[in-house]
């Protein structure tokens, strides 16, 4: 591997060579840290994601089309902890990388590959949201065969742009403090340097363009059908009300999760003379590793039809929301509003 070192000497800045020194990338105690943060948010992302795939199992109710893609975020979310988080425990416990450089290509590769399966099923949410709500096929019923095309068009899109640096066109390489791999930053290799822009335009811009236009046009028809007062009481305003402040979460945590890694990507790709202190660049990558957590939270336990099934699930049959009176979040609310929709007059 290319300026990378899978031993203790991991930890040494490979620009102070010249000098003769050693520059220790962090100290021991930082490292130690690292380990005990992602094994306290592999821990949770483990519980909340099986929990999802195991209560879906068990209720049918659950296993509706509008669902398949929520289910899904878990499956993915699911393989980056496993596949990513627990290997990033060890290694930062051990404070270098032990697996070698065929552990690190199989490590960047799953979580690269888990990570943006379970992006583009983000993307894909807010299109079946958009579908459901808005209707813009007209009277076209949202199936099986559509979430199903969805779910496995974010596996294959994944996989397309995920193998390449297995191949050549692009790599997988240590980051950070050399703890974790993924796909390659600093290369100024013309191969890589495309790869990598090729990589960002259409697994994260292209992404976040549909997570925005979707949930814009939703809460546009919203509030289109809010203010023709379809709904009785009230009930499409605070649909409004809920959906808002649910589109606001969702594209906040997005932005937190990914926006700094997509971010620092760019900044090395376009100035390759910038100096970033290991440490920070560290950060990114925890970032987006940490939406393993809050994707399950978002998506899945602020949906009522899920949390009424996974709360007592985990909080053995106890359920604190099952004496609320409120109208119900999630799939329930955009049914309420899909229902009214075919009253909006077309623009």
């Amino acid at each position: 591997m290319d300026g990378a070192t899978f031993s203790p000497a991991a930890q040494v800045n490979s620009t102070s060579q010249d000098s003769g020194k050693e520059e220790i990338l962090m100290p021991r105690i930082g490292y130690t840290i690292l380990a005990i943060i992602m094994a306290v948010f592999c821990t949770a992302a483990i519980i909340l994601n099986a929990t999802v795939i195991l209560v879906t199992i068990r209720h049918r109710q659950l296993r509706q089309p509008i669902n398949y893609s929520l289910v899904n975020l878990a499956v993915a979310d699911l393989g980056v902890t496993v596949t990513g988080g627990s290997l990033t425990v060890l290694t930062n416990a051990m404070g270098y990388f032990s697996l070698g450089r065929i552990g690190c290509v199989i490590e960047g590769f799953s979580v690269a590959f888990f990570g943006i399966a379970g992006l583009c099923t983000v993307a894909v949410i807010a299109v079946d949201r958009f579908m459901v709500v808005c209707k813009p096929l007209g009277t076209v019923i949202f199936r099986t065969r559509h979430a199903t095309v969805g779910v496995v068009f974010s596996w294959v899109w994944s996989f397309i742009w995920n193998t390449p640096p297995l191949f050549g066109w692009g790599s997988y390489q240590l980051e950070g403090v050399k703890t974790s791999c993924a796909p390659d930053w600093y290369s100024r290799n013309p191969a890589n340097v495309s790869f990598i822009i090729s990589y960002f335009t259409l697994c994260f811009a292209v992404p976040f363009t549909i997570i925005v236009f979707s949930y814009s046009r939703l809460l546009w028809t919203l509030k289109k059908v809010s203010s023709l007062g379809v709904a009785k009481g009230g009930t499409t305003a605070k649909a409004e009300v809920q959906v808002t402040r649910m589109v606001i979460i969702m594209v906040l945590a997005f932005l937190i999760c990914w926006l700094p890694y997509a971010a620092f990507a760019m900044t090395v790709i376009f100035n390759p003379e910038i100096e970033i202190n290991p440490i920070i660049a560290t950060v990114p990558m925890y970032l987006t590793k940490s939406s393993t957590v809050y994707n399950p939270l978002i998506y899945i336990f602020m949906n009522r039809q899920f949390r009424d099934c996974a709360v007592p699930f985990l909080l053995c049959g106890r359920n604190p929301w099952a004496e609320e009176l409120e109208e119900p979040e999630g799939d329930t609310t955009l049914s309420t509003v899909s229902k009214s929709n075919n009253k909006v007059a077309p623009t």
